[in-house]
């Protein structure tokens, strides 16, 4: 039986079946580039790997307090030597990537200082931590105040603005580097290093804090290398590859990364607490397959422009551009669309499969939200997986996938599920 015989059971019509063959050749020049990129990446990871001495002891686990923990002590030591920073603090007890930005926030501003976003508002769940939307504990409740410089109309940067926007009381600048809910670009490495050059040339003493999430091991330097004092990202993304149970990540300047372990302990502990559990070994497991499960991630979302470019919708960015994340949005036009595109990749998961998916007031976000996530660890992103906020343009965020062939799959079953949308 032929692969075409294998989709068709799968629920895959002839059409789109015919589609994706005629994408994928297309795209092998770029799926080329990155297997070669998540070669040299894979290099990477293991030489930070040797360089902190890795060994099978760091392994063991620990409890209660977690004092003298050798594979804990490790494991930061691999993500230091992976951003080449003087810190990392890498711990299960930060439960995502937003906790960890609240962290690192909460640990490097003080009443009276003030937070710069030079590359406009970020992702909504930063809009309670920050104080936008009302909340009980945000940074404004502390007497910390916000600012933002949008994007030229153009969706180019705003040097003049940010040079105007920075003052006497601003202490700290948050980059998003990826798009989240919104259709601006995502940030490349370089551009990051311009826009700290800038603030820098201001006001050298900023910390400069980029949210790295979804953006790691996809270009050649992450942005702790440019110039960055923090970089912020979360365990069950890129990094996780796909079995990391929980977790985030801070590393950075050791002055600024000690500050956020004594506001995920205590003042007084710090970073000498926090059991691991047995799990340390899945943390690093985890870093060491990250290469290729982003990979797969890559080839996933540019297939899926591809596809979708071929049935005329705006998709961002194109299939053609340079990548700087995992994430792809398609723009689907309306609620019927979106929600069609989420039921396909629900559809095409490993569990959860036979669910349908609706839209809900999530926790963080100022309308309802649709979530497709069939898996293995909840709510993981570098699993193949879409979301998307029910407010115009109606734009499906897609990213994920621990290998091409699923990646693939789901987004064929998305355009499946769009296109008996339209027909009935």
């Amino acid at each position: 039986m032929n692969l075409a015989d294998e989709y068709k059971k799968m629920g895959i019509s002839d059409n789109v079946i015919a589609l994706a063959d005629k994408v994928e050749v297309s795209l092998k020049n770029r799926f080329e580039e990155i297997d070669k990129q998540a070669e040299r990446n894979q290099l990477r990871v293991l030489k930070a790997m040797q360089e902190a001495g890795l060994q099978e002891a760091h392994f063991a686990p620990t409890t209660g307090y977690g004092y003298n923990d050798l594979g804990r002590d490790a494991l930061e030591k691999i993500y230091a030597a992976l951003f080449k920073t003087e810190d990392a603090l890498v711990r299960q007890q930060i439960t995502c990537g937003t906790h960890a930005l609240n962290i690192a926030l909460s640990a490097n501003l003080r009443p009276g200082d003030e937070l710069l976003s030079p590359v406009g508002k970020p992702y909504d769940t930063m809009d309670e931590i920050i104080g936008i939307r009302q909340s009980v504990g945000s940074l404004a409740e502390y007497g910390v105040t916000y600012k933002q410089v949008d994007f030229l109309p153009d969706e180019s940067i705003d040097y003049e603005g940010i040079r105007a926007a920075i003052n006497k009381n601003t202490k700290l600048a948050t980059i998003q580097r990826s798009r989240g809910y919104a259709t601006r670009h995502t940030l490349s490495v370089k551009e990051i290093e311009s826009i700290i050059d800038v603030i820098k040339s201001v006001k050298p003493d900023i910390i400069c804090m980029v949210d790295n999430c979804y953006g790691e091991l996809v270009d050649d330097k992450e942005p702790t290398e440019v110039g960055a004092d923090l970089c912020v990202g979360s365990l069950i993304k890129n990094l996780g590859g796909g079995i990391a149970p929980i977790g985030g990540y801070i590393v950075g300047k050791k002055e600024y990364v000690n500050a956020c372990s004594y506001r995920l302990t205590s003042p007084g502990l710090g970073k000498e607490v926090g059991a691991t559990l047995g799990i340390t070994s899945t943390l690093i497991q985890g870093l060491f397959y990250a290469p290729s499960v982003i990979a797969s991630a890559l080839k996933g979302a540019i297939f899926a422009a591809a596809l979708y470019e071929e049935q005329g919708y705006e998709v961002f960015p194109s299939s053609k551009e340079t990548r700087h994340d995992i994430i792809q949005a398609v723009n689907m036009k309306t609620p019927e669309g979106l929600c069609a595109f989420c039921r396909g990749i629900q559809a095409a998961a490993p569990v959860d499969s036979f669910v349908t998916p609706e839209p809900w007031a999530m926790p963080g976000y100022d309308s309802d939200v649709i979530m497709a996530a069939g898996t293995f660890i909840s709510g993981a992103s570098i699993e193949l997986s879409a979301d998307g906020p029910l407010k115009p343009p109606y734009t499906a965020f897609f990213q994920g996938g621990l290998n091409y062939p699923h990646a693939k799959f789901g987004i064929m079953m998305s355009l499946q599920k769009v296109l008996e949308d339209k027909n009935n």
